[in-house]
């Protein structure tokens, strides 16, 4: 699935660049990510996602293909395991930044297939929660880059929780069937009845 998010930060365009590509400093802001390792180009690490009652934890790596330092744009390629089940991730993910009123405008297009027990949410809760998730990692980078330069901080192993994130929408299908079953119930005692 396609997926395209836009969000802007509070800084110059060639402080966002050198910000969002100091890994250690900017995967704090990202919902559930550890990172283990990065050497420059490959990065190792971990994703926390909480389903319910079920934490699934993916592994896995992200390699940058590009770094476009002049065009400001980042090509990342990622793929996860689940580390206990048969569910994958991988993600082709392009960000692009433009300077904008001082501050900087960032695009995010990501070609996302996953596939287990998150898989089942379906592409319309999965684009919701994408939304969510891209806007808590804005709001988290903007808060850093606003604030003086500081030391990166440690990450925080807190799983992302996606039926809270996504509980609303998956209600709101829940409904939906729901009624569609209803209805179907109520027409098949009423045809039964003739």
């Amino acid at each position: 699935m396609e997926l395209h998010h836009e969000f802007t930060v509070p800084v110059p365009v060639d402080d966002a660049w050198r910000a969002l590509l100091d890994i250690e400093r900017v995967a704090p802001c990202m919902p559930g990510a550890t990172v283990e390792d990065y050497d420059g180009k490959t990065v190792n690490g971990s994703v926390k996602v909480k389903v319910g009652p079920i934490t699934v934890t993916y592994k896995g790596t992200a390699v940058f293909e590009e770094q476009d330092e002049d065009a400001h744009r980042v090509v990342l390629i990622a793929s996860g395991r689940e580390t206990r089940g048969q569910g994958t991730v991988r993600a082709n993910v392009t960000g692009t930044l433009t300077e904008q009123d001082g501050g900087t405008a960032v695009s995010v297009r990501t070609d996302l297939t996953v596939t287990g027990r998150p898989a089942q949410f379906g592409r319309g809760v999965m684009a919701e929660v994408g939304d969510r998730i891209i806007g808590q990692f804005a709001q988290n980078l903007a808060e850093q880059l606003g604030d003086k330069p500081q030391e990166t901080s440690p990450p925080v192993d807190e799983p992302l929780d996606l039926f809270r994130t996504a509980g609303v929408p998956v209600a709101k299908r829940a409904a939906a069937a729901v009624a569609v079953v209803v209805a179907l119930v109520v027409v098949l005692r009423r045809w039964r009845r003739r």
